[in-house]
Protein backbone atom coordinates (compact mmCIF):
# COMPACT_ATOMS: atom_id res chain seq x y z
CA UNK A 1 0.00 0.00 0.00
CA UNK A 2 1.33 3.42 -0.92
CA UNK A 3 1.96 5.65 2.07
CA UNK A 4 -0.53 8.45 2.64
CA UNK A 5 0.44 12.02 1.92
CA UNK A 6 -0.36 14.37 4.76
CA UNK A 7 -0.75 18.10 4.34
CA UNK A 8 -0.91 20.73 7.05
CA UNK A 9 -3.91 20.34 9.33
CA UNK A 10 -3.69 16.54 9.50
CA UNK A 11 -5.79 15.84 6.37
CA UNK A 12 -4.60 12.58 4.79
CA UNK A 13 -5.29 11.77 1.13
CA UNK A 14 -4.46 8.59 -0.79
CA UNK A 15 -3.05 8.45 -4.28
CA UNK A 16 -5.27 5.64 -5.45
CA UNK A 17 -7.36 2.60 -4.66
CA UNK A 18 -5.36 -0.42 -3.51
CA UNK A 19 -6.11 -4.09 -2.99
CA UNK A 20 -5.84 -3.80 0.77
CA UNK A 21 -8.73 -1.29 0.93
CA UNK A 22 -12.12 -2.53 2.04
CA UNK A 23 -14.99 -2.74 -0.42
CA UNK A 24 -16.59 0.27 1.28
CA UNK A 25 -13.43 2.31 0.74
CA UNK A 26 -13.25 1.31 -2.94
CA UNK A 27 -16.88 2.33 -3.40
CA UNK A 28 -16.40 5.82 -2.04
CA UNK A 29 -14.60 8.89 -3.29
CA UNK A 30 -11.52 10.23 -1.43
CA UNK A 31 -13.45 13.45 -0.70
CA UNK A 32 -16.96 14.30 0.54
CA UNK A 33 -19.78 13.73 -1.95
CA UNK A 34 -20.96 17.33 -1.71
CA UNK A 35 -17.50 18.60 -2.61
CA UNK A 36 -17.18 16.06 -5.44
CA UNK A 37 -20.52 17.14 -6.91
CA UNK A 38 -19.47 20.78 -6.65
CA UNK A 39 -16.27 20.05 -8.58
CA UNK A 40 -17.92 17.93 -11.28
CA UNK A 41 -20.74 20.42 -11.77
CA UNK A 42 -18.15 22.91 -13.05
CA UNK A 43 -17.00 20.60 -15.87
CA UNK A 44 -18.38 20.82 -19.43
CA UNK A 45 -20.98 18.18 -20.43
CA UNK A 46 -18.52 16.28 -22.67
CA UNK A 47 -16.11 15.81 -19.76
CA UNK A 48 -18.96 14.64 -17.53
CA UNK A 49 -19.95 12.08 -20.15
CA UNK A 50 -16.42 10.64 -20.09
CA UNK A 51 -16.37 10.58 -16.28
CA UNK A 52 -19.60 8.55 -16.25
CA UNK A 53 -17.68 5.77 -18.00
CA UNK A 54 -14.81 5.79 -15.47
CA UNK A 55 -16.53 3.77 -12.75
CA UNK A 56 -19.91 2.61 -11.49
CA UNK A 57 -19.56 4.97 -8.55
CA UNK A 58 -19.05 8.04 -10.75
CA UNK A 59 -21.76 6.88 -13.13
CA UNK A 60 -24.25 6.61 -10.28
CA UNK A 61 -23.36 10.02 -8.86
CA UNK A 62 -23.30 11.85 -12.22
CA UNK A 63 -26.67 10.37 -13.24
CA UNK A 64 -28.41 11.33 -9.99
CA UNK A 65 -31.14 13.94 -9.85
CA UNK A 66 -29.17 15.91 -7.26
CA UNK A 67 -26.20 16.28 -9.59
CA UNK A 68 -28.44 17.13 -12.56
CA UNK A 69 -30.13 19.86 -10.50
CA UNK A 70 -26.80 21.22 -9.28
CA UNK A 71 -25.38 21.39 -12.80
CA UNK A 72 -28.53 23.01 -14.16
CA UNK A 73 -28.49 25.66 -11.41
CA UNK A 74 -24.99 26.68 -12.42
CA UNK A 75 -25.93 26.63 -16.12
CA UNK A 76 -28.84 28.99 -15.48
CA UNK A 77 -26.39 31.42 -13.91
CA UNK A 78 -24.24 31.41 -17.07
CA UNK A 79 -26.67 31.24 -20.03
CA UNK A 80 -25.30 31.02 -23.55
CA UNK A 81 -26.15 31.97 -27.10
CA UNK A 82 -27.03 28.93 -29.18
CA UNK A 83 -26.96 28.84 -32.97
CA UNK A 84 -28.72 26.21 -35.08
CA UNK A 85 -26.86 26.35 -38.40
CA UNK A 86 -27.83 24.51 -41.57
CA UNK A 87 -24.78 22.94 -43.22
CA UNK A 88 -24.25 22.05 -46.89
CA UNK A 89 -25.64 18.55 -46.32
CA UNK A 90 -29.00 19.80 -45.07
CA UNK A 91 -28.28 18.94 -41.43
CA UNK A 92 -28.49 21.29 -38.46
CA UNK A 93 -25.42 21.82 -36.30
CA UNK A 94 -25.74 23.36 -32.85
CA UNK A 95 -22.91 25.68 -31.79
CA UNK A 96 -22.87 27.71 -28.58
CA UNK A 97 -21.00 30.79 -27.42
CA UNK A 98 -20.89 32.97 -24.31
CA UNK A 99 -23.91 35.27 -24.01
CA UNK A 100 -22.88 38.87 -23.39
CA UNK A 101 -24.78 41.13 -21.03
CA UNK A 102 -24.72 44.88 -21.62
CA UNK A 103 -22.23 44.51 -24.51
CA UNK A 104 -19.99 47.41 -25.39
CA UNK A 105 -19.38 48.90 -28.82
CA UNK A 106 -17.29 46.78 -31.21
CA UNK A 107 -17.66 43.70 -29.01
CA UNK A 108 -17.71 40.11 -30.21
CA UNK A 109 -18.03 36.56 -28.94
CA UNK A 110 -16.58 33.33 -30.31
CA UNK A 111 -18.84 30.40 -31.20
CA UNK A 112 -16.37 27.62 -30.51
CA UNK A 113 -18.38 24.93 -28.77
CA UNK A 114 -19.91 22.52 -31.35
CA UNK A 115 -22.68 20.42 -29.86
CA UNK A 116 -25.09 18.00 -31.55
CA UNK A 117 -25.69 17.49 -35.27
CA UNK A 118 -29.27 16.61 -36.22
CA UNK A 119 -31.05 15.74 -39.47
CA UNK A 120 -33.05 18.47 -41.15
CA UNK A 121 -36.71 18.47 -40.11
CA UNK A 122 -39.82 20.57 -40.37
CA UNK A 123 -38.26 22.98 -37.88
CA UNK A 124 -37.19 23.24 -34.27
CA UNK A 125 -39.96 24.26 -31.95
CA UNK A 126 -37.99 26.07 -29.29
CA UNK A 127 -35.92 25.17 -26.26
CA UNK A 128 -36.91 24.36 -22.67
CA UNK A 129 -34.28 23.84 -19.94
CA UNK A 130 -31.69 22.84 -22.57
CA UNK A 131 -33.95 20.37 -24.42
CA UNK A 132 -35.34 20.82 -27.96
CA UNK A 133 -38.40 19.42 -29.65
CA UNK A 134 -38.58 18.84 -33.41
CA UNK A 135 -40.56 16.64 -35.78
CA UNK A 136 -38.77 14.76 -38.55
CA UNK A 137 -40.60 12.21 -40.67
CA UNK A 138 -40.46 8.77 -39.07
CA UNK A 139 -41.16 5.31 -40.52
CA UNK A 140 -43.11 2.88 -38.35
CA UNK A 141 -43.54 -0.83 -38.85
CA UNK A 142 -46.58 -1.66 -40.95
CA UNK A 143 -46.90 1.83 -42.49
CA UNK A 144 -45.98 2.59 -46.08
CA UNK A 145 -45.79 6.35 -45.55
CA UNK A 146 -43.76 8.23 -42.91
CA UNK A 147 -45.54 10.06 -40.11
CA UNK A 148 -44.59 13.02 -37.97
CA UNK A 149 -43.78 12.34 -34.33
CA UNK A 150 -41.99 14.60 -31.85
CA UNK A 151 -38.30 13.93 -31.22
CA UNK A 152 -36.67 15.32 -28.08
CA UNK A 153 -32.97 16.11 -28.22
CA UNK A 154 -30.34 17.47 -25.86
CA UNK A 155 -27.60 19.34 -27.77
CA UNK A 156 -25.31 19.26 -24.73
CA UNK A 157 -25.19 15.45 -24.58
CA UNK A 158 -25.96 14.71 -28.23
CA UNK A 159 -28.80 12.41 -27.21
CA UNK A 160 -32.19 12.26 -28.88
CA UNK A 161 -35.39 10.40 -28.07
CA UNK A 162 -38.05 9.51 -30.62
CA UNK A 163 -41.45 9.50 -28.93
CA UNK A 164 -44.05 6.80 -29.66
CA UNK A 165 -46.51 7.21 -32.50
CA UNK A 166 -49.31 9.64 -31.64
CA UNK A 167 -52.90 8.56 -31.06
CA UNK A 168 -54.02 10.17 -34.29
CA UNK A 169 -55.51 9.43 -37.69
CA UNK A 170 -53.48 12.22 -39.26
CA UNK A 171 -49.91 11.76 -40.43
CA UNK A 172 -49.09 15.45 -40.93
CA UNK A 173 -50.03 18.86 -39.54
CA UNK A 174 -48.85 17.94 -36.04
CA UNK A 175 -47.58 20.66 -33.72
CA UNK A 176 -45.71 19.92 -30.50
CA UNK A 177 -44.53 21.98 -27.53
CA UNK A 178 -42.03 20.93 -24.87
CA UNK A 179 -42.47 22.10 -21.31
CA UNK A 180 -40.88 21.59 -17.90
CA UNK A 181 -42.91 21.23 -14.72
CA UNK A 182 -40.62 22.43 -11.88
CA UNK A 183 -42.61 21.00 -8.94
CA UNK A 184 -42.37 17.40 -10.10
CA UNK A 185 -39.22 18.08 -12.18
CA UNK A 186 -40.81 16.54 -15.25
CA UNK A 187 -40.57 17.27 -18.95
CA UNK A 188 -43.87 17.00 -20.81
CA UNK A 189 -44.72 17.18 -24.50
CA UNK A 190 -48.04 18.62 -25.67
CA UNK A 191 -49.00 17.62 -29.22
CA UNK A 192 -52.04 18.35 -31.37
CA UNK A 193 -53.11 18.63 -34.98
CA UNK A 194 -55.53 20.70 -37.03
CA UNK A 195 -58.81 19.03 -38.01
CA UNK A 196 -61.52 20.36 -40.29
CA UNK A 197 -64.82 20.84 -38.46
CA UNK A 198 -67.78 22.54 -40.19
CA UNK A 199 -65.60 24.22 -42.82
CA UNK A 200 -63.19 25.48 -40.15
CA UNK A 201 -59.76 24.20 -39.17
CA UNK A 202 -59.36 23.88 -35.41
CA UNK A 203 -56.85 22.31 -33.02
CA UNK A 204 -57.80 18.73 -32.16
CA UNK A 205 -56.61 15.49 -30.56
CA UNK A 206 -54.63 17.12 -27.76
CA UNK A 207 -52.16 14.64 -26.29
CA UNK A 208 -49.58 14.72 -23.49
CA UNK A 209 -46.47 12.62 -22.95
CA UNK A 210 -44.41 12.61 -19.74
CA UNK A 211 -40.75 11.83 -20.42
CA UNK A 212 -39.81 10.61 -16.93
CA UNK A 213 -41.91 7.43 -17.09
CA UNK A 214 -40.76 3.83 -17.57
CA UNK A 215 -43.10 3.22 -20.50
CA UNK A 216 -43.68 6.23 -22.73
CA UNK A 217 -47.29 6.53 -23.86
CA UNK A 218 -49.51 9.35 -25.06
CA UNK A 219 -52.73 10.21 -23.27
CA UNK A 220 -55.55 12.37 -24.56
CA UNK A 221 -56.45 15.54 -22.67
CA UNK A 222 -59.57 17.63 -23.09
CA UNK A 223 -59.48 21.13 -24.53
CA UNK A 224 -62.74 23.14 -24.64
CA UNK A 225 -61.20 26.20 -26.33
CA UNK A 226 -61.74 26.20 -30.11
CA UNK A 227 -58.57 27.58 -31.67
CA UNK A 228 -55.85 27.03 -34.24
CA UNK A 229 -52.34 26.64 -32.84
CA UNK A 230 -49.14 28.32 -34.08
CA UNK A 231 -45.38 27.77 -33.96
CA UNK A 232 -44.88 30.64 -31.47
CA UNK A 233 -44.61 29.36 -27.91
CA UNK A 234 -42.67 29.45 -24.67
CA UNK A 235 -42.66 27.66 -21.30
CA UNK A 236 -42.52 29.80 -18.14
CA UNK A 237 -42.73 28.41 -14.59
CA UNK A 238 -44.55 25.23 -15.57
CA UNK A 239 -47.02 26.82 -18.02
CA UNK A 240 -46.90 26.45 -21.79
CA UNK A 241 -48.02 29.57 -23.65
CA UNK A 242 -48.63 29.62 -27.39
CA UNK A 243 -50.08 32.17 -29.77
CA UNK A 244 -53.29 31.04 -31.46
CA UNK A 245 -56.09 32.34 -33.61
CA UNK A 246 -59.71 32.09 -32.68
CA UNK A 247 -62.19 30.30 -34.92
CA UNK A 248 -63.11 32.58 -37.81
CA UNK A 249 -59.99 34.72 -37.45
CA UNK A 250 -57.07 34.80 -39.87
CA UNK A 251 -54.55 36.22 -37.39
CA UNK A 252 -53.37 35.31 -33.90
CA UNK A 253 -55.67 37.09 -31.46
CA UNK A 254 -55.20 35.05 -28.30
CA UNK A 255 -52.72 33.15 -26.15
CA UNK A 256 -53.59 29.61 -25.08
CA UNK A 257 -52.17 28.52 -21.70
CA UNK A 258 -51.57 24.90 -20.74
CA UNK A 259 -50.74 24.23 -17.09
CA UNK A 260 -48.32 21.29 -17.10
CA UNK A 261 -49.16 20.27 -13.52
CA UNK A 262 -52.96 20.21 -13.77
CA UNK A 263 -52.94 19.56 -17.55
CA UNK A 264 -55.73 22.10 -17.99
CA UNK A 265 -56.20 24.65 -20.78
CA UNK A 266 -57.13 28.32 -20.50
CA UNK A 267 -56.85 31.30 -22.82
CA UNK A 268 -56.09 35.02 -22.75
CA UNK A 269 -57.33 37.56 -25.29
CA UNK A 270 -54.58 39.71 -26.75
CA UNK A 271 -54.59 43.40 -25.83
CA UNK A 272 -55.28 44.64 -29.38
CA UNK A 273 -56.81 43.41 -32.63
CA UNK A 274 -54.11 40.92 -33.67
CA UNK A 275 -50.46 39.99 -33.27
CA UNK A 276 -48.16 40.85 -36.20
CA UNK A 277 -46.11 38.07 -37.75
CA UNK A 278 -42.96 39.41 -36.07
CA UNK A 279 -44.32 38.54 -32.59
CA UNK A 280 -41.94 36.58 -30.36
CA UNK A 281 -42.94 35.16 -26.97
CA UNK A 282 -40.43 36.05 -24.23
CA UNK A 283 -39.89 35.56 -20.52
CA UNK A 284 -40.12 39.05 -19.06
CA UNK A 285 -39.02 38.72 -15.45
CA UNK A 286 -41.11 35.57 -14.97
CA UNK A 287 -44.13 36.94 -16.85
CA UNK A 288 -45.23 36.25 -20.40
CA UNK A 289 -44.19 38.95 -22.83
CA UNK A 290 -45.14 39.44 -26.49
CA UNK A 291 -42.41 41.32 -28.31
CA UNK A 292 -43.15 42.60 -31.83
CA UNK A 293 -42.50 45.21 -34.46
CA UNK A 294 -44.23 48.48 -33.63
CA UNK A 295 -44.76 49.32 -37.29
CA UNK A 296 -48.28 48.30 -38.29
CA UNK A 297 -48.56 44.52 -38.84
CA UNK A 298 -45.04 43.96 -40.17
CA UNK A 299 -43.92 40.35 -40.25
CA UNK A 300 -40.23 41.24 -39.89
CA UNK A 301 -37.96 43.94 -38.52
CA UNK A 302 -35.93 45.81 -41.13
CA UNK A 303 -33.69 48.81 -41.52
CA UNK A 304 -36.83 50.90 -42.09
CA UNK A 305 -38.47 49.87 -38.80
CA UNK A 306 -38.97 52.67 -36.28
CA UNK A 307 -40.05 50.95 -33.06
CA UNK A 308 -40.58 47.74 -31.12
CA UNK A 309 -43.54 46.99 -28.90
CA UNK A 310 -43.79 44.83 -25.79
CA UNK A 311 -46.99 43.53 -24.20
CA UNK A 312 -46.65 41.94 -20.74
CA UNK A 313 -49.36 39.69 -19.29
CA UNK A 314 -50.24 41.03 -15.84
CA UNK A 315 -53.37 39.03 -15.01
CA UNK A 316 -54.47 36.09 -17.17
CA UNK A 317 -57.89 35.76 -15.50
CA UNK A 318 -58.72 39.43 -16.21
CA UNK A 319 -57.03 39.45 -19.64
CA UNK A 320 -54.96 42.36 -18.38
CA UNK A 321 -51.82 43.49 -20.25
CA UNK A 322 -49.32 46.32 -19.96
CA UNK A 323 -47.94 47.94 -23.10
CA UNK A 324 -44.50 49.42 -23.78
CA UNK A 325 -43.32 51.07 -27.00
CA UNK A 326 -39.57 51.38 -27.60
CA UNK A 327 -38.57 53.86 -30.31
CA UNK A 328 -35.44 52.77 -32.17
CA UNK A 329 -32.66 55.41 -32.09
CA UNK A 330 -31.35 57.01 -35.32
CA UNK A 331 -28.22 54.81 -35.29
CA UNK A 332 -30.46 51.79 -36.00
CA UNK A 333 -30.27 52.52 -39.74
CA UNK A 334 -26.49 52.68 -39.57
CA UNK A 335 -26.08 49.35 -37.80
CA UNK A 336 -28.52 47.19 -39.77
CA UNK A 337 -27.23 46.04 -43.14
CA UNK A 338 -29.38 47.24 -46.06
CA UNK A 339 -32.11 44.84 -47.24
CA UNK A 340 -31.42 42.50 -44.34
CA UNK A 341 -34.41 40.79 -42.76
CA UNK A 342 -34.15 40.67 -38.98
CA UNK A 343 -36.19 38.60 -36.57
CA UNK A 344 -36.59 39.11 -32.83
CA UNK A 345 -34.53 36.47 -31.03
CA UNK A 346 -35.84 37.48 -27.59
CA UNK A 347 -34.70 39.33 -24.48
CA UNK A 348 -31.77 39.11 -22.10
CA UNK A 349 -33.15 40.18 -18.73
CA UNK A 350 -35.74 42.94 -19.03
CA UNK A 351 -33.63 45.62 -20.73
CA UNK A 352 -31.85 43.98 -23.67
CA UNK A 353 -33.77 43.07 -26.84
CA UNK A 354 -31.75 40.89 -29.21
CA UNK A 355 -32.36 40.75 -32.96
CA UNK A 356 -30.73 38.41 -35.45
CA UNK A 357 -30.57 38.19 -39.26
CA UNK A 358 -32.15 35.12 -40.86
CA UNK A 359 -29.47 34.79 -43.55
CA UNK A 360 -26.01 36.26 -43.56
CA UNK A 361 -23.55 36.90 -46.38
CA UNK A 362 -21.14 38.91 -44.23
CA UNK A 363 -19.54 37.94 -40.90
CA UNK A 364 -22.36 36.92 -38.59
CA UNK A 365 -23.70 39.24 -35.91
CA UNK A 366 -26.60 39.91 -33.56
CA UNK A 367 -27.93 43.30 -32.47
CA UNK A 368 -28.56 44.33 -28.87
CA UNK A 369 -31.09 47.10 -28.25
CA UNK A 370 -30.89 48.41 -24.69
CA UNK A 371 -34.32 49.89 -23.99
CA UNK A 372 -33.15 51.83 -20.92
CA UNK A 373 -30.09 53.48 -22.44
CA UNK A 374 -31.67 53.54 -25.93
CA UNK A 375 -28.47 52.22 -27.47
CA UNK A 376 -27.88 49.88 -30.40
CA UNK A 377 -24.85 47.57 -30.26
CA UNK A 378 -23.76 45.12 -32.93
CA UNK A 379 -22.10 42.03 -31.46
CA UNK A 380 -19.96 40.06 -33.90
CA UNK A 381 -20.04 36.25 -33.81
CA UNK A 382 -16.74 34.64 -34.77
CA UNK A 383 -16.40 30.98 -35.70
CA UNK A 384 -19.42 30.64 -38.02
CA UNK A 385 -17.64 31.56 -41.26
CA UNK A 386 -18.21 28.08 -42.74
CA UNK A 387 -21.98 28.69 -42.66
CA UNK A 388 -21.97 32.01 -44.48
CA UNK A 389 -25.11 32.47 -46.56
CA UNK A 390 -26.90 29.59 -44.83
CA UNK A 391 -30.01 29.59 -42.67
CA UNK A 392 -29.53 30.40 -38.99
CA UNK A 393 -31.63 30.34 -35.88
CA UNK A 394 -30.42 32.12 -32.75
CA UNK A 395 -31.61 31.05 -29.29
CA UNK A 396 -31.04 33.17 -26.19
CA UNK A 397 -30.55 32.11 -22.59
CA UNK A 398 -29.58 28.55 -23.53
CA UNK A 399 -28.62 26.45 -20.52
CA UNK A 400 -26.58 23.26 -20.69
CA UNK A 401 -28.33 20.26 -19.19
CA UNK A 402 -26.64 16.92 -18.47
CA UNK A 403 -29.91 15.07 -17.89
CA UNK A 404 -29.94 11.83 -19.89
CA UNK A 405 -32.86 10.85 -22.06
Amino acid sequence: MQPPRSKGGGLTTYRGVTRSMTRGQRNSLPLPNDLAMEIFSRLPPKSIARCRCASKLLSSMLRSQDFTDSFLTKSVARPQLLFACEDHHGEFIFISSPQPENPKENSHVVASNPLACLPRSNGFYGCTNGFFCYEPDQFFKGLKEPVQVPVICNPSTGQSLTTPRLISRQMYGVKSYLGYEPMEKEFKVLSMNNSRVSDEWISAEHQVLTLETEKLSWRLVECCIPHVHSCKWICISGVLYYAARAVGSYENTMVVCFDLRSEKFSSVKFGKAAMPGSTTLVNYGGKLGLLMSGDSHDNVVTRASTSLELWVLLDAAKHEWSNHVYVLPPCWEEVVVAETTMYIAGMVGTNEIVLSPSYQDVPYYVIYFNVERKTITQVGIQGLEAFRGRSFKTYLNYVENVKLL
